[in-house]
């Protein structure tokens, strides 16, 4: 079989990514802030966009500024006076006897420097901080002062120490036997257990110094610790050998302590969310308004554009130059003003789906899809999936992230169907109203969702319950007359 050399024609489709279209579909998933940071940083690097000013502009785009107007010819201006009196109540002999004095006098110049307090800020203080101010206070000498530093410099967020005591001494060019004692010193220090290598160690710091070195509450920590996590109290009482309510007594005390003796040094902030839409009920109405605070009008410079008319003297250079950053600029404008535009109409369909969620709550949200919303506004899930990404919508009932709308179905036993988000409110509700000393378990919940209508299996509680950080009935349960021994993970 011979080979040849032939051409062939053929027409195909395919797509084609521009880089408009893929500035457009990137801007479409950016939420609120990150595109007030993209549009900060194109109007850095473009020249051609300007932000419209808030001063009315004239139609060739100067500035037009009011006019006082002069003051008429029959007004007559009148003198000011200043009158200067002295005020009687004021003691003058007292005052002379206090400044005419035969002593040096400084006078303060009347213009001095003063600080701007706009440039300070406040800043929490950090356990880093806070054990460095008390390992001073206690005047260490230097062998100490590095020991004291290699152990903070090994603590984690929570206050315990990560290193052992022969790194530590590695690290301090020091004896194993003088970190164990300045370690035993710096366990002392505030927070009460901080230091510690572990839970166990954390909480016998903390009873020692509660007094209750040859307690029940020492021995329980020491001896049953893996029974005192299992919450298995009956175990500690026949191994211990004494009344369930001794046990009970002292684990109370155990669960008042802290776990995380460096938690309330935490330097995490907190991350406010700014809504990119509201909805407002006005009347027997609801209202969509897009969130326009902070956000910059953009409109394309008017020099630039007398730039490109004017033809003659202008090189072909700066001509092409300007044509690129105007059409970069005006594609920005249309691709800012297209997203607001799919936003509204997104959400406009989730208003007119969820109304009876913005009107009476959680328990009436209903099921819904992203196919359902894209077939409603004539777009493609993907960009839905995109629109609804990081966008914080504001609404009678709270502030909810696009995304909270959309989840799957839970059949009833009447054949109709309830979104799955109200199913893990009516969970939450269970919990909450559950008593503390006989808290339900999952099998018990199915049957009280039953009893409300609503289907669902025990493995399916279970998921619920745990993506709502609720503990499992055996961890929830409380002991008598103390504090909740359910904590939420």
């Amino acid at each position: 079989m011979a080979l040849e050399l032939r051409q062939q024609l053929r027409l195909t489709q395919q797509l084609v990514m521009t880089p408009q279209l893929q500035q457009a579909i990137k801007l479409l998933q950016l939420s609120r802030l990150e595109l007030l940071d993209v549009i900060n940083d194109e109007m850095v690097e473009n020249p051609v966009l300007e932000e419209d000013s808030e001063e009315e502009t004239s139609s060739d785009g100067a500035v037009s500024e009011p006019v006082a107007a002069p003051p008429a010819e029959s007004d007559t201006l009148k003198p000011v006076t200043v009158e200067e009196t002295a005020r009687e109540d004021i003691d003058w002999s007292n005052y002379l006897d206090e400044y005419n004095t035969s002593g040096p006098v400084y006078y303060e110049p009347e213009e001095r420097e003063t600080p701007e307090y706009e440039n300070f800020f406040a800043r929490q203080e950090s356990l880093v901080d806070h054990l460095m101010w008390q390992l001073l206070l206690s005047l260490p000498n230097k062998t100490e002062e590095r020991i004291g530093n290699a152990i903070i410099g090994n603590l984690n967020r929570d206050g315990y120490l990560q290193a052992t005591v022969g790194e530590i001494a590695a690290l301090a060019e020091a004896d194993t036997s003088q970190v164990e004692k300045f370690l035993k010193k710096m366990q002392a220090f505030d927070p009460l257990g901080v230091c510690a290598r572990d839970l166990k160690e954390c909480l016998l710091i903390q009873a020692d110094y509660l007094g209750l070195q040859d307690s029940l509450v020492v021995h329980i920590i020491q001896n049953h610790f893996k029974h005192l996590e299992n919450k298995n109290y009956k175990a500690i009482s026949q191994a211990s050998g004494v009344s369930y309510e001794d046990v009970l007594a002292a684990v109370e005390i155990i669960t008042r302590m802290e776990p995380k003796p460096g938690r309330k040094f935490s330097d995490e902030e907190p991350q406010y969310i700014s809504p990119d839409i509201f909805v407002y009920k006005m009347a027997n109405e609801f209202v969509i308004v897009l969130n326009e605070d902070g956000m910059p009008k953009l409109h394309v410079s008017s020099f630039y554009r007398e730039t490109l008319s004017k033809g003659e003297g202008v090189s072909s250079h700066t001509r092409d130059y300007i044509q690129n950053k105007l059409r970069s600029a005006v594609w920005l404008i249309r691709s800012i003003h297209q997203r607001q535009r799919t936003i509204y109409r997104v959400v406009e369909s989730i208003v007119n789906y969820q109304g009876d969620f913005l009107e009476k709550g959680i328990g009436h949200l209903k099921p819904m899809v992203l196919r359902d919303v894209a077939e409603d506004i004539g777009m493609h899930e993907s960009t839905v999936s995109r629109v609804t990404t990081n966008k914080y919508v504001h609404t009678p009932q709270g502030t909810f992230e696009l995304k909270f709308f959309f989840n799957s179905s839970i059949n009833r036993l009447d054949g109709d169907v309830i979104a799955s988000a109200s199913v893990k409110e009516r969970i939450r509700q269970i919990v909450q109203s559950e008593d503390p000393a006989k808290p339900y378990s999952d099998r018990k919940m199915v049957e009280i969702l039953k009893s409300s209508n609503i289907n669902v299996a025990r493995r399916t509680v279970a998921k619920y319950r745990e993506m709502l950080r609720v503990l499992p009935s055996n961890k929830r349960k409380r002991i008598q007359g103390g504090q909740s021994a359910c904590r939420s993970q």
